[in-house]
């Protein structure tokens, strides 16, 4: 018998050191990349957020917290979330935390696609 915690953090080691996605960010002149998946406690604090109705801290802290260099080291720290609260163009914020938040569903949605394929014969 497997032991199931093995399993559970070799999968998530997996996911957190594939390949990083790229963001190209024109208005900003850059490149954003980013992981398929993130940490639960990541997450935890932006379903908070959510939880609270502080929808734009929540887009916020979702930048904050999936947004890399190239090197994977974050992009932002805590110390930039008042200068992307205002100082940033509300909708580039909007348009980077809406991909980086949909990159794991159209990741996963594109694999499950693929597996669901029919083969020829």
């Amino acid at each position: 018998m497997t032991d199931i915690r093995k399993n559970i953090k070799q999968h998530y080691q997996n996911k957190i050191g594939g390949e990083l996605n790229k963001l190209r960010v024109d208005e900003w002149d850059c490149d954003i990349y980013y992981r398929q998946t993130n940490s639960f406690n990541d997450e935890a604090k932006m379903i908070a957020l959510q939880a609270k109705g502080d929808i734009v801290d929540a887009l916020v802290q979702s930048i904050i917290s999936k947004a890399r260099k190239e090197d994977g080291s974050k992009m932002f720290t805590e110390a930039d979330r008042a200068m992307l609260l205002n100082e940033a163009d509300p909708m580039v914020l909007t348009k980077i935390a809406t991909h980086l938040n949909n990159a794991q569903v159209t990741l996963g949605q594109a694999e499950a696609a693929k597996e669901s394929e029919p083969t020829q014969s």
